[in-house]
Parts: C-alpha cells; structure tokens; sequence
C-alpha cells in the first residue's frame, strides 16, 4: 500500500484559454494543443492573437501546449472567439483538461502503432463526458506508439503500444497490466479518467495528480478490471528531442525545429505556417515539426530565422522558467543569462540537460535527468553546489 502525500490546500489553477493567471507582464493564457497537432491556419491564427492581443510571442510548453503573454486585461473574450473560429476551443468546460501528448511522427516514421487517430478519439470522448470537465488543469494523457518518447513522463493515464496489435495502459507513469487491443485502446484510457475523478472524489477532490492518491494506480486497475499480463518496465523519458531532417516511411522528410527557451516568435510562425501544407506537431522539447516535406530545402530559410536544426546544439540541453520581467518571484532574467551561457559556451555542469530557474519552484523543469540551475539573488546554484 503506498501513502498519499499530504492533501492540497488549494485548488489548481492552472491557466487555460479563458481561465487566464495575471504575471508580472500581464495576463497568460494557455491554449491546449492535443497531441501538439496545429493546422497552418490554426498556427496564423495563434499568432495573430499573439501580436494584437499580447507581447506577440507564442510560448512553448513541455506539455506541446502554446502560452500567450502579455495579454491586456479583458482580452480573455475576444481571445476566445478567435480560439473557437480556428477550432482550438472545442469545449469552453473542459479546455484546461485537454492536456494530451502524442508520439512524434508517429505513423510516418518509426513506431509499432499510428496513434494519429487515437488523439482526436480521446479528446472527443472527454470533451463530451460533463463529468470530466472536473479533471484538474494538471491532468496528462500520454500516447506512445512504441517508440517511448511519451511514455516515461509520468502522465496520469497513458497507452503504450507494444506490439502491432496490443497496448499497455499506464496509471501514473507505470503499466498497470491492463491491456487493449488497438481499437479498445482509447476507451479503455477513457475509462481510467472517468476512474480517476471517481477516486480524486472518494479521496477528498483535492488531489492534483493520479500519483497523490493513495493507492491510486491499484484502485482504478482494480475498478476497470479487463485482460491483464505482468507489467512492463516503461522507457524513460528522453532527456531531449530529436532535431534536423528525419526521414518518413513514405520518402519524404520531417523537419525537427527547436525553438530556443520556447519562444517562437512571430516571424518564425509564420515562416512554419507557410512550409506546412500537411500540419505540424509540438512537441515535448519546445520544438516543431514540419512533416510530409520533399526535400530539406526548407532547413536553411529555418535555421535563418534562429530556430535550431542543428542536433548537436546545445540549445537542445537548455530550458528556462519565464523569470523576469515576466514572473515577479523570479530573481533573475533567466531566459538571459541561459542565453549569454549558451552564446559565450559557459554553461555549468559540462554542459549537461539542465533547467534554469529563476526561484525554488523550477517552473517548467522537463522531466528525467535534468541539472537545476537556480537563481538565488546573489549568482545561481547548480544542484545545490556553486555555478
């Protein structure tokens, strides 16, 4: 029997599109992109949103979901409306629980299964179940197709392909034994949702994650009950993305753009906008893939633009809280000084996967093996030892 950890004493608040938190720079909103599929419409339509309604950047989240900064107060409706004109605001009551991530390229390069349409399956059964709309804003659903990319970050409900014909369901980041076949793999994950706000109920509501329930995983296994085998050991999550050309099953390439720190401004979007005749993909690492391309002739006009095709960079090593002047409990511009370190080749640990934070919190740390390089007022500490 595992123990709870102590109960929230507060709801969560995690922002939404409608549901915005005021920062030190204005108002932020979060746009939930399921799987990080955006049409090339959709990705013009958040930029112009960006550029009239806020500081004209769009934020990447290590969930493939899009921030936007510096809204003005107020502009939470008329956000909204462009939101649900390009088909990014399906629901109004469960926008902060569409938070999904999805195998990169999954279906056009490497994989066991195509998960491309479990995606939109999954969304629509929770935006049509009203009693998911209570789901916390902390709520994750992963999808992997094999390749373990998605897997290993801990989600709350998760599926794992492991062969062509059957999937893993993951309960707070481990296989619960409970197996599916393709075609019963989203109902299943549905089904440990609506399971999981059952138990979050019967456990006092206040929990934020699957994990904080005591015995979280056995009770909803044990209430979905099904087919089951012995667990599988999950991959870990990788400690970064792929970047550059990547090649499809169908001859043709995917180009893999790591946008630095997450912020992607309004010339690269629109830049991105206009290559992607097939959509793109957010990804986990700050990063955007343009697939279904001919050639890589597209690299050069992208790497032009600041965004990073290069997989030996070292911005594929770097992520960073807002800090300031957008967060007023930051204590440094971390955002900055990462990238004075990464420009002047100084950045502690050797270079290693590592996370800048401008306070304790280390918002927006990625998961698996990461150095915490953390302002503290006076210099930044890593891992605990002097930079």
């Amino acid at each position: 029997m595992t123990t709870a950890p102590p109960p929230r004493d507060r709801a969560d608040a995690c922002p939404g599109a409608l549901q915005t938190h005021a920062a030190a720079d204005g108002r932020l909103a979060r746009v939930r992109v399921p799987g990080g599929a955006l049409t090339a419409d959709q990705l013009r339509a958040l930029t112009a949103a960006a550029g009239e309604l806020g500081d004209g950047a769009l934020e990447l989240t290590s969930r493939g979901n899009i921030q936007l900064r510096g809204l003005r107060s107020g502009a939470e409706a008329e956000l909204g409306e462009r939101l649900a004109a390009a088909g990014l605001l399906p629901s109004l009551t469960h926008e902060t629980a569409r938070n999904v991530l999805a195998s990169v390229l999954s279906g056009r390069g490497g994989g066991l299964q195509d998960v491309r349409p479990w995606v939109p399956a999954f969304d629509a059964g929770l935006c049509a179940d009203p009693e998911l709309a209570g789901l916390p804003g902390r709520f994750l659903a992963a999808l992997d197709d094999g390749r373990g990319d998605v897997a290993g970050t801990g989600a709350d409900v998760g599926l794992l392909a492991l062969d062509a014909g059957t999937v893993a369901l993951l309960l707070a980041g481990s296989d619960s034994g409970l197996r599916a076949g393709p075609h019963d793999a989203v109902p299943l994950a549905l089904a440990a949702t609506r399971a999981f706000v059952a138990e979050r109920a019967a456990q006092g509501g206040t929990a934020w994650r699957l994990a904080e329930l005591a015995d979280g995983p056995a009770r909803i296994a044990g209430a979905l009950g099904g087919p089951s085998a012995p667990p599988v050991p999950v991959p870990p999550a990788p400690v970064s993305g792929p970047a550059g050309a990547l090649p499809q099953h169908d001859g043709r390439t995917a180009l893999v753009a790591v946008v630095p720190l997450g912020q992607l401004t309004g010339g690269q979007a629109r830049l991105l906008a206009d290559l992607a005749a097939g959509g793109l993909q957010l990804t986990p690492w700050r990063s955007v893939v343009v697939p279904d391309l001919p050639d890589t002739s597209a690299a050069g006009p992208l790497a032009a633009t600041g965004l990073v095709l290069d997989p030996g960079s070292a911005w594929l090593q770097v992520t960073a809280c807002a800090g300031r002047p957008g967060c007023a409990k930051s204590l440094a511009d971390v955002r900055a000084d990462a990238a004075t370190a990464v420009a002047g080749r100084t950045l502690p640990a050797g270079g290693a996967r590592q996370h800048w934070a401008g306070c304790e919190r280390r918002c927006g740390r990625p998961p698996g093996d990461v150095v915490d390089v953390v302002a503290t007022g006076s210099g930044y500490r890593v891992d605990g030892g002097p930079a």
